[in-house]
């Protein structure tokens, strides 16, 4: 399988453990110093946002995805993924969203890890 592929595979396990609130699939897909920039500005570290993801002020219910978008250059790469995306977030009731995630990646150990994601609408 291509580092292309990997990483769009990647991107939809990040998805499954979103909905299932799994947060070890999750820790096993960010890097120790992940952080997550919200459409809002708010900036999260990897723990932060698992926190806010067990406490219930996260959580997500579906996401279909239109497109994955990869760049690789080297251990390096950058996604883009657009999703048609239900959450309930921050205390706001279910809504469908169009997310679109800039997210960049490194390879260690031979396996890729997500070091920043930035949400955005598409």
């Amino acid at each position: 399988m291509t580092d292309e592929k990997k990483i769009q595979e990647l991107y939809r396990d990040y998805w499954r453990g979103m909905i299932h609130k799994d947060e070890q699939r999750l820790r096993d897909l960010m890097a120790e110093d992940y952080y997550l920039e919200h459409m809002t500005g708010v900036r999260q570290t990897r723990e932060e946002f698992l926190a806010g993801l067990r406490a219930g002020t996260f959580n997500y219910y579906s996401a279909e995805h239109d497109a994955i978008e990869v760049r690789v250059n080297d251990n390096l790469a950058e996604m883009i993924g657009k999703s048609r995306v239900t959450a309930a977030v921050y205390g706001g009731g279910k809504k469908s969203w169009r997310l679109q995630g800039y997210f960049t990646l490194k390879k260690e150990d031979g396996v890729w890890k997500m070091t920043s994601s930035k949400a955005s609408t598409y």
